[in-house]
C-alpha cells in the first residue's frame, strides 16, 4: 500500500511539472464531506433593479430580473470571486427561452457576497454573436492558468443549437472569446456537434487552484447524457480523445437504479488528489422505473468520480450514492421544481474546501467543507 501510494504521488508530481500540493481528502478518496452553513444561503439571489444596457439591443435590460444560477468561483487576492448566470425577463417563460450573461460576485469570507451592477461576459456584436444570440452565455467554469490567466469553459447558446466555448481574462473584468472548443478539429468534425459543460483539470497550488498538465498536455471532462474527455495544448484549442474508430471516448455514463440514472453530466473543474483525479459531476434521475427511487424524478444531485493520474480516461471508482442532494426548498422549487444542486464552482479558502452550486435553476447556493484542521 505505501509503494502504491508512493507511485500515486510520483505521478500527480510528474503531471504538473513537479511543482505541486496535494488536495486534501476525507478518509477515502473523496473530497470532504459538504454542509450548508447556518447562514447565508442562497448567496446570490435574482434583482429586478440591475439594469445594463444591452450593447445588440442597445436599450436598458433587467439582465438578472428572473435568476440567478449556476456558478464558477476561483480565489484572487485574498478573495473568492464568483461568475455566475443571471436570466434577463426577456422571451418566453420556459427554461433556457431567456437571455443569460454572466455576473460577477466577491467574498472574503466565501458566504456574503457583493456583486457589481452590471454583467462581465455577455453576448455582444462580436464574431461569436451568431452563437450566443438571443440565448445568450450559461454554465461556466473557471479555472486558472500558470501565468494568472483565467480561463472558463460556458455554454453558447442561440435557441437553436449549443456548444462549449472558451474565454480568457487577466482580472476577470475583461474577457476574450476564442469561439467552440472543438472548433479547431480537422475537417470541422465537431462543428455540428451539441456539446457542453466542460470541467479542466487543476491542481492546488498555493491555495488556487491551477489548470495542471499531464503527460504534457491539460484535460478537460465534458459533456451532459454521457461523460467524455479532451486534450489541448493551449487551454484554448481541445481536441476529443477518440478510440479506434474516430469515436469520442465515453469515461461515464448511466447507472439504472443511481442518482445518475437518466444520466451523468460534468461538475466542477477536476482535482488532482494522492489517489488520482477527482470530478465532481452532476446525475439526473430518471423519471421511470430505472430511477433511484430514494429521490424525485428528474432531480439533480452531485456524485463523485475518481479517474487515473497516469490515464485521465481510465475510471477507477464512483459514488454510488450522491454526496449532495436537494433537501432544502429553495433548491426545489424556483424554475427547476423536480430540485436541483447543480455543482459548478469549488475552491480551496481559508483551509477548507467551498462548493457553489445551481438551485433549481433559480439561485446560488453554498456548502463547505470540514477545515483541514479538523480532520
Amino acid at each position: 500500500m505505501a509503494r502504491m501510494f508512493s507511485r500515486v504521488i510520483q505521478v500527480v508530481a510528474l503531471a504538473v511539472g513537479g511543482y505541486f500540493t496535494l488536495a486534501p481528502v476525507s478518509a477515502g478518496w473523496q473530497l470532504r464531506p459538504f454542509t450548508r452553513p447556518a447562514e447565508g444561503n442562497p448567496v446570490i439571489r435574482a434583482d429586478r433593479r440591475a439594469v445594463f444596457t444591452d450593447p445588440i439591443l442597445g436599450v436598458p435590460v433587467h439582465w438578472e430580473a428572473l435568476h440567478t444560477f449556476n456558478p464558477a468561483a476561483t480565489v484572487r487576492n485574498g478573495k473568492v470571486y464568483v461568475l455566475y448566470r443571471a436570466e434577463d425577463d426577456s422571451g418566453a417563460m420556459a427554461i433556457g427561452m431567456h437571455t443569460s450573461r454572466l455576473g460577477l460576485a466577491e467574498s472574503a469570507d466565501g458566504v456574503h457576497f457583493t456583486r457589481r451592477g452590471e454583467p462581465v461576459f455577455f453576448p455582444g456584436p462580436d464574431d461569436q454573436k451568431s452563437r450566443e444570440w438571443p440565448g445568450g452565455v450559461e454554465d461556466p467554469r473557471i479555472v486558472e492558468s500558470e501565468d494568472g490567466t483565467y480561463v472558463i469553459t460556458y455554454t453558447q447558446w442561440n435557441r437553436e443549437t449549443y456548444s462549449i466555448g472558451i474565454a480568457t481574462s487577466r482580472d476577470l473584468l475583461v474577457w476574450h472569446k476564442y469561439g467552440p472548443a472543438f472548433g479547431s478539429a480537422p475537417g470541422g468534425k465537431y462543428s455540428t456537434l451539441q456539446y457542453k459543460s466542460g470541467a479542466i483539470v487543476t491542481a492546488l497550488r498555493n491555495g488556487r487552484l491551477i489548470a495542471a498538465r499531464i503527460q504534457g498536455k491539460y484535460w478537460m471532462y465534458w459533456g451532459e447524457g454521457k461523460v467524455r474527455v479532451a486534450t489541448s495544448p493551449d487551454l484554448i484549442h481541445w481536441k476529443p480523445e477518440e478510440d479506434a474508430a474516430g469515436n469520442a471516448v465515453t469515461v461515464l455514463g448511466p447507472r439504472p437504479g443511481h442518482f445518475d440514472s437518466h444520466f451523468p453530466e460534468v461538475g466542477a473543474p477536476a482535482v488532482l488528489t494522492p489517489d488520482g483525479i477527482v470530478l465532481l459531476y452532476n446525475g439526473k434521475n430518471a423519471a421511470d422505473d430505472t430511477r433511484d427511487h430514494a429521490l424525485d424524478k428528474n432531480a439533480y444531485s452531485a456524485g463523485q468520480a475518481l479517474f487515473s493520474a497516469a490515464d485521465p480516461a481510465k475510471l477507477m471508482d464512483r459514488t454510488d450514492r450522491p454526496f449532495f442532494r436537494p433537501e432544502m426548498a429553495w433548491e426545489k422549487s424556483g424554475q427547476y421544481a423536480a430540485g436541483t444542486t447543480f455543482v459548478e464552482g469549488l475552491v480551496y479558502f481559508h483551509d477548507r474546501w467551498i462548493l457553489y452550486y445551481g438551485c433549481a435553476d433559480s439561485l446560488v447556493g453554498v456548502a463547505l467543507s470540514e477545515p483541514a484542521s479538523a480532520k
